[in-house]
């Protein structure tokens, strides 16, 4: 067995393959866009080719890193269970999705009888749940504004998504950027009117929540992991119509199609103080005590 493995990470305009000891070490990487392989000193480069043979795709260069940035230097200090970078926008939905899908796949292939078709009877059941279809919703919702989001890396953003917090809560995204730091909380809307009246939101026919309140307490705990000011967001995916007067003076919301004009706000953050800010982000340590 290799004593190497092999952990992807996506995202901030990066697709990478990360080499690392068992106990967590990183020793080489691959980057699928450049098509380079860089190896640390004293790693073994057949070792590091051999474990990511599986993955390398057309002509690769091989050879030391480049010089790291500061950016660089902290992702290689973490261990890769310990780094939220690779979370993909709605990671816990993905989780629970995949969880009932892979259920339901064991149904359909069961023996037959009774036990299968009680399965199946099941598996049918479980897809025309409405909760089903709201978190498919959800998760479509999450990965709109996370792809957004992303593409602010160009203007000097840095962003992760559903960062963990105590008690199974989550922030569905951290945008942290010349503007300041932003704690994203997503909204689905699809051709839905939506009403705000501070501190509840009511999407189409359905209840009132507090959607407000949601938002800014995620920013409270963002602000006490990172000893910064932390702006709440809601952003709202594809409104039919959004009313929000008087806005909130505290909550900024936007619809998914403005989220690009971040790109070009700033005055608040410098550049060494993003990466700073990030650096810390991205540790699950970091939000252990929120």
């Amino acid at each position: 067995m290799s004593r190497l493995r092999v952990t992807p990470a996506h995202g901030q305009g990066r697709d990478r393959l990360y080499v690392s000891l068992r106990d967590g070490t990183t020793v080489a990487w691959y980057d699928k866009d450049t098509g380079r392989v860089s190896v640390l000193s004293g790693a073994g480069r057949e070792e590091v080719l051999s474990a990511l043979a599986p993955y390398l795709t057309g002509e690769v260069t091989v050879g030391p890193p480049r010089v790291p940035t500061p950016a660089d230097l902290d992702r290689l200090s973490l261990h890769p269970d310990d780094d939220l970078a690779p979370n993909r926008p709605g990671e816990a939905l993905h989780a629970e999705l995949d969880a009932v899908r892979a259920a339901g796949s064991d149904w359909s292939s069961g023996s037959s009888g009774s036990s299968s078709s009680h399965g199946s009877l099941l598996w049918r059941r479980w897809r025309q749940d409405p909760r089903q279809d709201s978190r498919q919703a959800e998760l479509l919702a999450q990965e709109t504004i996370g792809d957004r989001l992303d593409r602010l890396e160009d203007a000097g953003w840095r962003v992760l998504h559903s960062i963990p917090l105590p008690g199974a809560a989550r922030i569905d995204h951290l945008a942290i950027g010349p503007a300041g730091v932003l704690a994203v909380r997503t909204l689905p809307a699809r051709k839905r009117r939506v009403g705000v009246a501070d501190p509840l939101v009511r999407v189409g026919r359905a209840a009132p929540v507090p959607h407000l309140r949601w938002a800014r307490r995620a920013a409270e705990r963002a602000s006490r992991a990172l000893a910064a000011d932390v702006r709440p967001v809601l952003a709202v995916v594809e409104p039919a119509r959004l009313d929000a007067l008087p806005m909130p003076p505290d909550v900024r919301i936007l619809r998914d199609t403005e989220i690009p004009a971040l790109a070009s706000l700033g005055g608040v953050l410098k550049p060494a103080d993003i990466e700073s800010l990030y650096a810390t982000a991205r540790d699950r340590h970091s939000w252990l005590r929120v």
